[in-house]
């Protein structure tokens, strides 16, 4: 028996981007700030999150920077070949397939106004 089950609580890292394709379907990317308890450090640690179809437009029209959310789907990994130096590449992904809004808009505009933004180097995941 195999099991590829994800579930994480945390806070949108930016704005849900969308992206609508001639088949009509909806596909959605955003990045998901999950703080994880260390003694030697507060930050978050990020999960870059893909939706399709109804979930995706969910998150597009509800779902903001800093919003609470719970989501629940599978870890996949994304693979390429660096253009600059043709070296293998990879990220990993949850596709999500359970989406929760959490908390209420007022937290969600005070969490855009406190939390911070990830950040991105460009490097490896």
């Amino acid at each position: 028996m195999s099991l590829n089950i994800v579930n994480l609580v945390g806070r949108a890292g930016r704005n849900p981007d969308v992206r609508y394709f001639d088949s009509g379907s909806v596909k959605c990317t955003l990045t998901l700030a999950v703080n994880r308890p260390s003694r030697n450090t507060d930050e978050p640690d990020w999960f870059e999150l893909e939706l399709w179809g109804k979930t995706a437009e969910v998150a597009s029209n509800y779902v903001r920077k800093g919003s609470l959310i719970g989501v629940q789907g599978a870890l996949k990994f994304e693979y390429w070949l660096d253009r600059n130096t043709g070296a293998k590449r990879s990220k990993p992904v949850i596709k999500v397939e359970r989406l929760e809004l959490l908390g209420s808009k007022q937290d969600t505009a005070a969490a855009a106004d406190n939390y911070g933004t990830e950040g991105d180097d460009g490097g490896e995941f």
